[in-house]
């Protein structure tokens, strides 16, 4: 009775298959619009990681020296490879202005996300705070 039963099956069609990735590939596509917030948010957050590294490399700065840096290398911040070079960064990181209480730190897209026009920019100065600037 097994073997009866085994021999009676038969498998999906080519066509079969093929239907049913394109009913897939739809709903994928009907998905993804919604799901770019997030992923450009997840993004953001090599933004944000970066310029609190560059707040607390400052921070430690001010402590020795009695002021802020305005170069990166000098408080220990190494940038890595942009995406434009065949890295893997998105952000651009750079100290904008220095004094003796004060600096202000950017972080930009070098990566148009959304097609638009506009390039993500994100900012720390002093107090800590991260803020985004430009939105994407």
């Amino acid at each position: 009775m097994l073997t009866r039963f085994i021999k009676e099956q038969h498998g999906f069609s080519l066509t079969e298959l093929m239907v049913a990735l394109v009913i897939i590939g739809v709903l994928v596509l009907l998905a993804l619009p919604r799901l770019m917030p997030v992923v450009n948010k997840a993004k953001a957050t090599e933004a944000k990681l970066s310029l609190k590294q560059v707040y607390m490399l400052e921070k430690a700065y001010k402590f020795e020296y009695d002021k802020f840096s305005l170069e990166l290398p000098q408080i220990g911040f190494e940038q890595e490879r942009l995406i434009t070079e065949n890295g893997t960064a998105r952000y651009l990181v750079e100290i904008q202005t220095a004094e003796v209480s004060k600096f202000v730190a950017t972080a930009t897209s070098v990566v148009d996300f959304d097609d638009d026009g506009v390039f993500n920019v994100w900012e720390v100065n002093e107090t800590g705070i991260i803020k985004e600037i430009t939105p994407d």
